[in-house]
């Protein structure tokens, strides 16, 4: 399958699944080895055949939007945006979780895929932010659509490629070397609990104090489905929580209630007066 080829069915079959080429483009070589092999699966020449197939068969629909899943993730990753956490946004949000008189700092990792994500914030916590609020417990539910990586999350074994952007000291002190790959210490893994279910549909029970929904939702999605899911995250969110996108995402005009944290890295505030 030419890459043309591939292009143009994208551009056909993602406003169908409401998503948006702009954000494939870059990855897409990822969506097209895995259209190509199920074009191999049906015994189809080639995506005319496919875009015919599916005319006929709407199953396949929900196929080709497993397809399209995007798994590109490692620990740390956007490092600046982890180092503003640490240093402004979760302080602050421990210490208006102490001043509520409640002692659970509650977080939501959305498309979590393997895990990477949400570990990366109970270390975070841990190892910089634990001594300085010893009696409040993080709490993080970690979320995805795909079960194989949720099973993997749970698993906590990754690659060296995985955690290379972590600091040497995080990875010393968390993992444990098993035939060249990094398996997390229980120490860092209690924190977190995995849920296997899908943003479009439902979101897990608040109040979250920090979200974070991070190169998912407001990349790939098209703009009626990233305004409802930004105002799903809205109401399981506290005032005054933080909403974490990716570093060049921003959601959408449309979504009243928020305000910026840090631009820059894509954090964002949920106003205090609104509801």
């Amino acid at each position: 399958m030419k890459d043309q080829d591939c292009i143009q069915f994208l551009q056909w079959a993602l406003p169908r699944l409401h998503m948006r080429w702009p954000g494939f483009r870059k990855v897409r070589r990822q969506v097209c080895r895995r259209i190509r092999r199920r074009l191999d699966d049906l015994g189809l020449a080639d995506v005319d055949a496919y875009r015919r197939y599916l005319e006929d068969h709407a199953a396949e629909w929900t196929m080709l939007d497993r397809l399209c899943r995007v798994t590109i993730s490692r620990f740390y990753r956007d490092k600046e945006t982890f180092r503003f956490l640490a240093g402004e946004v979760l302080p602050e949000l421990a210490r208006g979780t102490i001043a509520r008189d409640n002692r659970t700092l509650k977080c939501w990792s959305a498309g979590c895929g393997s895990g990477e994500e949400p570990f990366t914030l109970a270390l975070l916590w841990k190892l910089n932010l634990q001594p300085e609020f010893p009696d409040l417990e993080l709490q993080i539910i970690a979320s995805d659509s795909d079960p194989i990586s949720i099973r993997r999350a749970g698993e906590a074994l990754y690659s060296a490629s995985s955690v290379k952007d972590l600091p040497a000291d995080w990875r010393e002190a968390a993992f444990v070397e098993v035939d060249e790959n990094y398996s997390l210490k229980p120490a860092f893994t209690t924190s977190v609990e995995f849920r296997c279910h899908d943003l479009r549909n439902t979101v897990p029970r608040g109040p979250f104090d920090l979200v974070l929904c991070r190169n998912l939702a407001f990349t790939y999605w098209d703009l009626e489905r990233q305004v409802e899911v930004a105002e799903k995250i809205s109401g399981v969110l506290t005032p005054g929580g933080a909403l974490v996108v990716g570093a060049h995402e921003t959601i959408p005009a449309e979504v009243a209630g928020f305000v910026f944290w840090d631009a820059g890295k894509g954090i964002y505030r949920r106003s205090a007066g609104y509801s």
